[in-house]
């Protein structure tokens, strides 16, 4: 749990930041009643951060590993968030197998991250930081890079082998095809993530302006399920590239 928060904190600033630069038209919020203007897309993510790492601490509560492996006996935050990485974890040791606990932090994080920034959006004066690519990019570059070195510090430089396939007189048409397609998986986390929340949030912010009774809690319904959809899809997908980066040749 204490690697989640180091893990939390380091995956949110590196999008956040990267915010931080951009300008432009955006619509209402309540961050905008703030006497300094700061992109609210970049407030978010680190409200969101903050919350997730006050969260784990809260949780955590000062206990030492071997203290926490009784449940506790009521409903609190603790049980929610182990619920949470329980079920990733089952999801990873399908997919990745027995040494999936080691990338658990990163997985986790990226999970509850993307969560909560797209549940974020469904509070009116509020948008979810994923509906901007910058954050999106951020978040797609973090796996692509944590991906490689992942392979690099199980495989070693014998990791980038695979890259030429498994003949050598393949090479050349091997290793175009192998940059390009993993080149397109930071593009392709990216572009999902972003159209699919930008639209859900449009959804909801026309049929609540339209219809601010009653009609809006069927889409506000289908947006927290669109919310973690995507987050798990995002999830999923970055299991399956590590697991290939990490995977050895006896186990393809």
């Amino acid at each position: 749990m204490r690697r989640w928060i180091g893990g939390v904190l380091g995956l949110c600033l590196l999008p956040a930041t990267a915010m931080a630069s951009m300008g432009g038209h955006e619509p209402f919020s309540w961050f905008q009643l703030l006497p300094v203007h700061v992109p609210q897309y970049v407030l978010s993510a680190f409200m969101i951060a903050i919350l997730l790492i006050v969260a784990s601490m809260v949780a955590v509560g000062g206990k030492k590993p071997e203290e926490m492996v009784i449940p506790e006996p009521r409903f609190t935050l603790r049980n929610v968030l182990e619920l949470i990485l329980g079920f990733l974890m089952g999801i990873a040791e399908d997919i990745m197998g027995h040494h999936a606990k080691k990338y658990m932090p990163l997985l986790a994080t990226c999970f509850t991250f993307i969560l909560f920034m797209n549940l974020l959006g469904l509070i009116p004066g509020f948008a979810p930081p994923t509906d901007k690519m910058n954050i999106t990019v951020g978040l797609a570059v973090t796996i692509f890079l944590s991906t490689h070195y992942f392979g690099v510090r199980e495989h070693g430089i014998a990791y980038f082998k695979h890259f030429l396939g498994p003949l050598w007189w393949l090479s050349p048409i091997m290793l175009p095809i192998e940059l390009i397609s993993h080149l397109a998986r930071p593009m392709s986390l990216s572009l999902r993530l972003f159209g699919n929340i930008t639209g859900d949030h449009m959804v909801v912010s026309i049929f609540l302006g339209l219809v601010p009774f009653v009609v809006p809690t069927i889409f506000y319904g289908l947006g927290v399920f669109v919310s973690f959809m995507q987050a798990f899809i995002f999830t999923v997908l970055s299991m399956i590239y590590i697991a290939g980066a990490v995977a050895h040749e006896e186990e393809h």
